[in-house]
């Protein structure tokens, strides 16, 4: 009596053990899905500095001078600067259905742009041969100046604001499919795009997995 009472304790804790084992299975599954605030955090990390070299012009009508002898300043100002280039992960959304992961990202931006200062000298400054006086007053302006023209310029590239959206995409599909193999998924995923005014636009792109689309977006 007492070796089947042992029996049925033995087979009540390997049970148990069993039943622990799959939650803590299931547990662990549930906490490799992927997860929208580790994105966002690759977002962050996924931001591409540019470098620039610019050329900056600084015109001041009848600067000087009375009536028929005006004179105007005219000058340029060269410059070297740093750009950084990132999409906004406010607006980084995710939906996870089964196999399938729907991710929405916004155009890239520039997130932040800054002249070298220490590219600056007497050297950098060119002056009009018919020019004003310049003052340094001047000088301050002008290098306000040459830090919207350096985000007015890249703002204006699209191919490097392309690259450094692909770049984003790219790193985030590692991140999906490292969370795949971990869980014995091949997760699918379908990309919805943002305009710069943060609206849907119609063109999407589907993907059987993150190293298919990591080869066309880097194609």
């Amino acid at each position: 009596m007492k070796r089947i009472i042992a029996l049925l304790l033995s087979l009540i804790a390997v049970a148990g053990l069993t039943a622990c084992g799959e939650k803590a299975e299931e547990t662990n599954k549930f906490n490799t899905e992927p997860k929208v605030s580790q994105m966002k955090t690759i977002c962050e990390l996924a931001v591409m500095d540019c470098y620039y070299h610019n050329v900056a012009k600084f015109t001041q009508k009848d600067a000087s001078g009375w009536w028929l002898w005006t004179k105007d300043k005219h000058f340029w100002i060269e410059y070297s600067g740093t750009v950084t280039l990132g999409v906004d992960v406010s607006q980084v959304t995710m939906n996870i259905d089964g196999d399938n992961v729907t991710i929405t990202i916004p155009q890239a931006t520039v997130q932040s742009c800054k002249v070298d200062e220490s590219s600056l000298s007497k050297d950098s400054y060119f002056v009009d041969k018919d020019s004003a006086e310049i003052t340094a007053e001047d000088e301050v302006m002008a290098f306000a100046e040459a830090q919207s023209k350096l985000e007015e310029t890249a703002a204006a590239d699209k191919a490097l604001l392309s690259e450094a959206q692909q770049r984003t995409q790219i790193l985030l599909e590692d991140y999906i499919k490292n969370i795949g193999n971990t869980v014995g998924k091949e997760y699918k995923i379908t990309w919805k795009y943002l305009d710069s005014s943060g609206n849907s636009t119609e063109n999407s792109a589907a993907t059987e997995s993150a190293t298919e689309n990591s080869a066309e977006t880097t194609a």
